[in-house]
């Protein structure tokens, strides 16, 4: 059984595929972030909401850059190491997307948390499977 949800979970990976000019991102179900994030220690964790958003509450070891400012890639580019992997969220999925596309046109390689942070809370809550 553990095999058949492991085979299952990487088909859906690989389906959520996005193409961007340039390269490819993947986004990830709640469930499926937050086994990627516990089994790579190297993943570099990025909230690309706004700082009052950021203070409001955040993942845990996450870095703030926000997708909205005119200075985003330069802030990226000075914090981030492109031979590492980069994992991004917002609130609900839509900036982070932006952000993954925008990354992964500078070089990084870039995963998405598709259900953004309020999903990630009531994951981590007990609220959602």
């Amino acid at each position: 059984m553990t095999k058949f949800i492991t085979v299952i979970s990487l088909f859906v990976a690989l389906c959520c595929t996005k193409k961007a000019s340039g390269g490819d991102f993947t986004s990830y179900s709640v469930a499926e972030f937050d086994a990627l994030l516990k089994g790579n220690k190297s993943i570099q964790l990025v909230d690309v909401r706004r700082p009052d958003e950021f203070k409001a509450g955040h993942i845990e070891g996450a870095i703030l850059i926000d997708v909205t400012e005119k200075d985003f890639l330069a802030k990226a580019d000075s914090l981030l190491d492109k031979s590492r992997p980069v994992a991004v969220y917002c609130r609900s999925g839509r900036r982070s997307r932006r952000a993954a596309e925008m990354l992964v046109e500078k070089g990084y390689t870039v995963h998405n948390l598709n259900e953004g942070y309020h999903e990630w809370r009531l994951y981590q809550e007990g609220k959602k499977t």
